[in-house]
């Protein structure tokens, strides 16, 4: 019994990978950066946006939201206001309610975005600290957001998200004066998960450290192309 389940997982996700290289090339021909953006839930993912999104369009980079919920549109919504092209996908309707957005949901949405009309897509996936990191979308990066008040500990209870990913943004450091919160522990925690990843901390309400959180947005189509070309 105990194989016949790690088989079904293998076999769920070889299909995932399939669907996610579709993705993955539909995204070349477009010319389109795609960013998988995760976290659990109430991290910050959508203010954080709001922030690094405004302005990169004078830095000459064109950028659209695919928006992840399991249900409603108050975070496509906010993003909307920002005039970039933002669609959303819901989970509940026809995927189950799923926790994560996989390549098949990613899929169905691509028709819904204006692909020749932007450089950097961000998929704003579904708050969770387990299952997103298991599907891979046809991304080319992937970025996970974790926020001060989670505590410490959560890279070394959920290892595979923080490996996953090619940026960790620590946010709402404008509250440590407020809690017990230790951020060389986290660091600490992360480096021995993940071994010099690139982070940044930063605070979406206060708007610290956004400005280097939109430079690296803004220079990933041309890092990524440069990498292919290689």
């Amino acid at each position: 019994m105990h194989r016949t389940k790690v088989r079904v997982v293998e076999d769920v996700l070889d299909a995932n990978d399939t669907i996610a290289r579709a993705n993955r090339d539909d995204f070349d021909r477009a010319r389109v950066t795609v960013v998988n953006l995760m976290s659990a839930p109430g991290a910050g993912k959508t203010r954080l946006l709001e922030r690094a999104l405004d302005g990169l369009a004078e830095r000459g980079v064109r950028a659209g939201v695919l928006e992840g919920d399991v249900q409603g549109s108050y975070d496509a919504d906010r993003l909307s206001l920002l005039h970039l092209p933002v669609a959303q996908l819901n989970t509940d309707n026809g995927f189950g309610g799923e926790c994560h957005l996989d390549a098949n949901m990613v899929r169905s949405a691509l028709g819904s975005l204006p692909l020749g009309d932007i450089d950097l897509l961000v998929v704003e996936n579904v708050g969770n600290l387990v299952c997103p990191a298991e599907f891979r979308i046809g991304e080319d990066a992937r970025i996970m957001v974790c926020s001060v008040t989670e505590g410490e500990d959560k890279p070394l209870k959920y290892p595979l998200m923080f490996r996953a990913c090619e940026l960790v943004l620590v946010n709402k450091i404008d509250l440590l004066a407020h809690l017990e919160f230790d951020a060389d522990r986290l660091l600490a925690n992360l480096d021995a998960v993940h071994p010099g990843v690139d982070r940044m901390l930063v605070s979406a309400r206060t708007g610290e450290g956004v400005d280097a959180f939109r430079d690296w947005l803004a220079g990933l189509p041309d890092r990524t192309r440069s990498e292919a070309a290689v």
